[in-house]
């Protein structure tokens, strides 16, 4: 079954979206409520301050991960031998950003934080009712106040001329978080492996808006919504000197969320941080 692109509008919208998360782990929203005006904003400034020096000054805090992360630090997929080629910002409700552009960001943030909150309660409404009896608490009540959801702005530069043959943007991986909420980025690249092991090209129409099951949600209901594995794949000819912009939000619940009786929410993101060498 295909990832259903879903009119955010319509009345069986919330149906839809969950029966695609579902079968597929992934779900596409038109007509949502985010502002892609602003989105567009957000790529053009950050754009600006990752090509700038500037950036080093922002340096992330390694105790705790608020900042930016330069290329040399980037993260190693999970069963992957290289680095991506990428760099990144990681901006938190209580974390510090350059003064220049807080006010977009932290707009963008409570918009898709918001959003964000909304679908996890489509969710929680259409998770059957033997699934949601194993949820140690309700969806909506692992992130309420919590402080630990994170919106990444991600840069991955121009393909260098020197790199590493089996290096790519992003390794095939899946994210650690409950959901990820993802708008379109200004170029493509984005893939979701299939069940048949094929690899799928993620459309990035303007206005459309992504959202994938992670690890989390997975572990918490059991396996019933799979976290399904994506990749960001190197472009061909002139796309390979172009910059690539995208903007996830990684919804996190509060760290003493239990997850299973093997994880809480806190013991799980740790685990996977020092997989992935940022710890």
């Amino acid at each position: 079954m295909p990832v259903q692109n879903v009119d955010y509008t319509s009345v069986n919208a919330a149906e839809h979206f969950t029966t695609s998360l579902r079968e597929t782990g992934f779900g596409v929203l038109r007509n949502h409520p985010l502002d892609m005006d602003l989105v567009e904003r957000i790529y053009e400034q950050w754009a600006h301050f990752f090509s700038s020096d500037d950036k080093a000054q922002w340096r992330f805090d390694p105790s705790t991960q608020d900042g930016y992360f330069p290329p040399d630090v980037s993260e190693t997929a999970k069963g992957s031998s290289q680095k991506d080629l990428k760099e990144y910002y990681h901006v938190y409700p209580w974390g510090k950003v350059p003064d220049a552009l807080e006010q977009d960001i932290r707009e963008y943030y409570r918009q898709a934080d918001a959003l964000a909150g909304e679908l996890l309660s489509w969710i929680e409404a259409h998770t059957p009712e033997a699934v949601a009896t194993q949820y140690s608490q309700s969806l909506s009540s692992m992130i309420d106040g919590s402080q630990q959801t994170l919106l990444r702005v991600l840069y991955y530069p121009p393909i260098p001329n020197d790199a590493p043959v089996d290096a790519v943007r992003a390794a095939a991986h899946e994210d650690i978080n409950l959901i990820t909420l993802l708008p379109a980025s200004n170029e493509p690249g984005l893939e979701v492996k299939g069940r048949d092991g094929e690899w799928l090209p993620v459309p990035s129409d303007p206005g459309q808006l992504i959202i994938n099951v992670g690890d989390m949600l997975q572990e918490a209901s059991q396996g019933h919504f799979p976290s399904t594995t994506h990749r960001v794949v190197n472009p061909d000819g002139a796309s390979a000197r172009r910059a690539r912009l995208s903007l996830p939000l990684f919804l996190h619940p509060k760290p003493d969320v239990v997850l299973s009786e093997r994880y809480t929410a806190d013991s799980y993101l740790k685990e996977r941080l020092k997989e992935l060498g940022v710890i």
